[in-house]
């Protein structure tokens, strides 16, 4: 007999018989805690997170899928729906009511001829890396190889080949999606393209994605990544140096540029152990020694402390920073804001914050973003207005949870001081705890929002699929 928690947040109870019927339909494993599989199945990325669901459906199919979805609206459940389970808001579980987890399914099959690859849901990008790339062949992913290709296309999809490529979402070219109601639906240009359209940028509202098709481009195996380690005493002169070289830089060309403090890392000098730096982050989405030169000038914008680039394997590329970011090693917090200009005055706050991060540990990208980006019209996709140059991320990282609330302070305080360089539009994956609730969904979807909520009404209107970054139904 399971307790678990409705989506109303009373508890009920559901009958053994219920269950064990469930469990006879299912290819994949229905787990209560203390079996085989629950943990696998519940466990997060984020350490900040130790959900304990009352049932984990770990599905081997779309007709699991089906079947865990129709079960949990039948009954009235609290959902949560996990592909990589790499949510930063913790969003991939949930307390006391049912997961429906993904993460058996990581198939991923290679058309080479019409490039295209088709991708299961609980697949991360390192899966299918590893599947493309003996074909020289890669979608655009992001720039963590562990996080999930799900939650990380459906809200956008920022990688190191958005500015010649465009997001994940932009080379999604259809999807599968099992609705509510439990119905297997594909989502293309022609067939429910209002269903394709919502679930480019409008993340898990509408229905469980599946599976996905990608657009592959002709990137690797070979590629031109660099990283540079710059003194943070140098901050302002570097990050200004890399705004003026990138507003000019060819689609090529996609860079971040990351205040950070080093390691005791043995690959890195131990003279430099400790030290706040500028990581200069860039890569070239092109022929390798043709990126070797046009990357040049990025790694001499003052004296590095250390220059790791050069030419590698793009998997090798894709998984530099995965060390970084250890899953349920520690507790992470990110917030992010699309700003409109980086002035000096804008660079010199983003210095002066880092120097007062609580946790040495913790990450300040800032991205920049144009290109390919910027050619998607604000209302071609449900990602919205894409007409900001520079991305911001404050990706907090610490180890104890003591250390939490001085952690999580820190980073709202910044993250409201540089409300002024933006719109208060932000990049959804990236959006805090939801303690902003429905106004930072709002403005991050501007114009699009009204429509979601009506696209939401026609595949939701139950509000079943409420854990993600919400949009309500339109009443």
């Amino acid at each position: 007999m399971a307790d678990i928690m409705t989506r109303s947040g009373e508890r009920t109870t559901i009958g053994d018989s219920a269950v064990r019927e469930l469990a006879r339909e299912f290819e994949g494993q229905i787990a209560a805690p203390g079996e085989a599989g629950y943990d696998e199945g519940r466990l997060l990325w984020n350490g900040m997170f130790d959900p304990k669901p009352s049932l984990v459906a770990r599905c081997a199919s779309a007709d699991d899928v089906a079947r865990a979805i129709t079960f949990a609206r039948e009954h009235d459940l609290l959902v949560a729906v996990r592909g990589g389970g790499h949510s930063v808001a913790g969003y991939s579980a949930c307390d006391d009511g049912i997961v429906i987890d993904l993460s058996l399914m990581q198939e991923v099959q290679v058309d080479v001829d019409a490039r295209l690859a088709r991708v299961q849901a609980g697949a991360t990008w390192s899966v299918v890396d590893r599947a493309t790339q003996p074909y020289g062949l890669a979608a655009p992913g992001g720039v963590v190889s562990t996080t999930g290709v799900a939650g990380l296309t459906l809200g956008g999809g920022y990688g190191w080949l958005r500015r010649k490529c465009g997001l994940s979402c932009d080379n999604l070219l259809s999807a599968e999606v099992v609705t509510v109601d439990g119905k297997r639906l594909t989502a293309s240009a022609s067939e429910n393209a209002d269903l394709f359209w919502g679930i480019r940028g409008g993340g898990g509202n509408f229905g469980i994605v599946t599976s996905f098709e990608f657009q592959l481009h002709p990137i690797g195996p070979q590629f031109m990544y660099a990283a540079v380690l710059y003194p943070l005493e140098h901050g302002v002169e570097v990050i200004s140096a890399w705004r003026d070289f990138m507003a000019g830089a060819p689609d090529e060309i996609t860079s971040d540029v990351t205040p950070w403090t080093v390691p005791d890392d043995p690959e890195l000098p131990e003279e430099i152990h400790g030290r706040d730096i500028v990581m200069l982050e860039a890569a070239y989405a092109g022929p390798a020694e043709e990126g070797e030169r046009a990357l040049q000038p990025l790694r001499e914008l003052a004296e590095p402390l250390f220059d790791m680039s050069g030419i590698m394997p793009y998997v090798e590329a894709q998984s530099s920073v995965d060390e970084l970011l250890p899953a349920r090693e520690k507790r992470y917090y990110w917030k992010s804001l699309n700003l409109h200009e980086l002035n000096d005055a804008a660079i010199e706050t983003i210095i002066a914050q880092c120097r007062k991060r609580p946790s040495k540990t913790t990450l300040v990208p800032v991205r920049y973003l144009g290109g390919a980006i910027a050619r998607v019209g604000a209302e071609e996709t449900a990602f919205g207005d894409r007409s900001a140059p520079i991305l911001l991320s404050i990706d907090a990282a610490w180890s104890e949870p003591e250390e939490s609330e001085a952690n999580i302070a820190w980073a709202r305080e910044f993250w409201h001081e540089m409300l002024r360089y933006s719109d208060g539009s932000a990049y959804l994956n990236f959006g805090g705890y939801a303690e902003d609730g429905d106004s930072l969904v709002e403005a991050s979807l501007g114009r699009n929002y009204r429509r979601l909520t009506e696209l939401k009404r026609t595949y939701d209107p139950e509000n079943v699929l409420r854990l993600n970054h919400n949009i309500k139904p339109a009443t």
